[in-house]
């Protein structure tokens, strides 16, 4: 029959190297034309088929009948494809293919060529009988299959020792970290016991010395209750005194006498001290139509100094009696916008690289003073913002700045724990004041321009003389921070807030507190007045604002602006809005006589610091974006 000349690799390692060679091989075959499957057909007689046909001619019958054949048949083809599925016969390799593919695995092409050549002319002339040809043993194969999975095996068998190594590695690594860790836990519990007993002891030491303490803050308190009392009755005698020289004045008998008996007191301050009585005068009548006119008589002893050493240079502090100036601005009402809290923000103005922590505004002029973290101060024209002065000096963080009343000086406080004083004209640090053992949060400036005050992180406030140059008094009374301060405008008293959760109002010609206000949960940032003086707002850490009565010492409303730290707070000079710097950047404006609350957004970052305009029109805002925004 017809033979097929294509020879396919056999199924080993040798097959492979053929194959990636791309070489076939043609070998002669013979293909039988028997069925490959053993199925015995039958074959139906001609006649027997025609009598079929022949016994039953009915239509109905013979459809009926095709049909079941048709049935039967696709029965059978169905499970002929079940039951007699082609099989592949394994054929094992030729040793003559398996030297072929012997020498093309070894590369030796020429011995292969040399092979076939003479393999072919043998096989036409008919001296090599295929048949004679054996098989390859399937030993050997399977040898060759056995020796690649050693290969493979001893390849894995290298990977899992370096990973045991290694891991082994780790292992030691690890037990080291824990002995380690071991030493140093058991290090730290010792000291952590020797802390333990260190603090017991202290305790033990701090209790024995509770009574002396408490002894100590009583004779305090009883020294400035008798200092406040000398204070009061120095006053009282200053007011006798100047009754009695009016009185003396319009006495022609007496006047002679008077101006030497005062006129022997060397300065005013003395003066002041010399407290006259009716009787007095009538004892210096009696001198006058009695005893000789000489010098013989005695004049009263001088008064001591009491607790304060007096300086040369020192200020006064003026009287309580003066009017605020500002009162008439109470009457501008605000405009609806700030009131609706439908403003928008109207200009932004990058002026630091790191947050804005303070605001002032010049006393007559549009000009403003920012702080930064940035250690430095500027100063600004606004709207527009073009910058007029810098100034460079603080070792650390400013916290506050505050203009002078008469707008020639600066202060500054910083986280450096000291407070500085700049002067325009010479545009240079005038003063510079350290005493605070802490940073400082804030400062104020006495209407009179005399006197600065400030407060620190250390739990006392300061009040500066600017002319002496030195602390005049410390104001103690808060257990932790204070936080903000400011004096009542017009007055000589001082406003408060610490992180103890109080505000504290004092008298700063004594340095006593006069009033404390109880009330916050969470420590109070920022407290300030109206300009009536009659009313304190105040906010705290956790986001409420608290209105205080001055005059009956009580609380009037509480609002909750939010979850975020309230950062300040200022009055309208109307004294009917109060606008707050939230920690969520937004600025926050409550109208108090409806207590409608809006939030103004627009801040990246927590606002730091807010105030009003001169005129009350708009807001100005600093934040932690380095910003200042204005509202309008």
């Amino acid at each position: 029959m017809a033979t097929a000349r294509v020879q396919q690799p056999a199924p080993n390692t040798t097959m492979a190297a053929g194959q990636e060679d791309g070489t076939y091989y043609l070998e002669q075959v013979s293909i039988v034309e028997d069925s490959e499957d053993d199925f015995q057909y039958e074959e139906i007689p001609p006649d027997d088929y025609l009598g079929f046909l022949a016994e039953d001619e009915d239509f109905q019958f013979t459809v009926k009948s095709v049909e079941e054949q048709n049935e039967d048949t696709k029965a059978a083809t169905q499970q002929g494809e079940l039951i007699l599925k082609p099989t592949l016969s394994h054929r094992p390799e030729v040793v003559d293919d398996f030297l072929r593919n012997f020498l093309i695995k070894m590369g030796m092409m020429k011995t292969l060529d040399c092979f076939q050549t003479e393999w072919y002319e043998m096989l036409q002339r008919g001296i090599l009988n295929i048949d004679d040809m054996g098989f390859v043993p399937d030993v050997y194969t399977h040898n060759q299959l056995l020796d690649n999975r050693i290969a493979s095996l001893k390849k894995e068998l290298e990977n899992y020792k370096a990973a045991s190594h290694k891991a082994g590695e780790i292992l030691i690594k690890l037990r080291k970290e824990r002995d380690f860790h071991r030493m140093h836990h058991k290090r730290v519990a010792q000291e952590k016991n020797k802390l333990i007993n260190d603090i017991k002891r202290l305790k033990k030491h701090y209790a024995s010395y509770e009574p002396t303490l408490s002894e100590l803050t009583n004779k305090y308190h009883n020294a400035l209750k008798q200092k406040m009392l000398t204070s009061l009755e120095k006053d009282r005698a200053v007011g006798q005194l100047s009754g009695l020289q009016a009185t003396l004045r319009t006495m022609n008998c007496g006047q002679d006498n008077i101006i030497p008996l005062i006129s022997g007191y060397k300065t005013y301050r003395e003066c002041k001290t010399f407290a006259c009585t009716q009787k007095t005068v009538n004892e210096i009548r009696g001198q006058k139509n009695d005893e000789p006119s000489n010098d013989s008589r005695e004049l009263p002893k001088k008064p001591q100094k009491t607790v304060e050493q007096k300086h040369s240079k020192d200020s006064e502090f003026p009287r309580d009696t003066r009017v605020n100036p500002y009162l008439a601005q109470m009457k501008r009402k605000p405009n609806n916008l700030l009131r609706s809290g439908e403003c928008r923000m109207t200009k932004t103005l990058k002026l630091h690289e790191l947050a804005v922590s303070c605001l002032s505004l010049h006393p007559r002029k549009e000009i403003l003073v920012t702080g930064s973290d940035d250690r430095l101060w500027k100063m600004w024209s606004i709207p527009n913002g073009d910058i007029i002065m810098t100034g460079e000096g603080h070792a650390d963080w400013l916290s506050g700045c505050s203009f002078h009343p008469s707008g020639n000086l600066l202060a500054t406080v910083s986280g450096d724990s000291t407070v500085k004083i700049w002067n325009f004209l010479k545009t240079d640090c005038l003063l510079t004041f350290k005493g605070h053992l802490s940073s400082i949060w804030g400062c104020s400036w006495h209407t009179c321009g005399d006197f600065v005050a400030s407060c620190s992180m250390d739990k006392t406030s300061k009040i500066w003389d600017i002319h002496s140059e030195r602390c005049r008094y410390t104001l103690r009374g808060h257990v932790s921070s204070v936080n903000s301060i400011e004096f009542v405008p017009f007055s000589n008293s001082l406003l408060t807030s610490s992180a103890d959760k109080t505000i504290s109002l004092w008298d700063g010609r004594t340095g006593l507190c006069a009033q404390t206000f109880f009330g916050h949960v969470h420590s109070c940032n920022y407290a300030t007045m109206n300009l009536k003086s009659d009313t304190i707002v105040s906010c705290d850490s956790s986001g409420i604002v608290k209105l205080w009565d001055m005059r009956r010492v009580a609380l009037m409303l509480t609002v909750d602006v939010g979850s975020h730290s309230a950062n300040q707070v200022v009055f309208h000079s109307s004294g009917q809005l109060v606008v707050v710097a939230s920690d969520d950047g937004t600025v926050k404006i409550l109208d108090l006589p409806s207590s409608q609350l809006s939030s103004l957004a627009g801040h990246e970052d927590a606002v730091q610091c807010v105030l009003f305009d001169h005129k009350g029109e708009y807001v100005i805002s600093g934040g932690s974006d380095g910003t200042v925004r204005f509202w309008t």
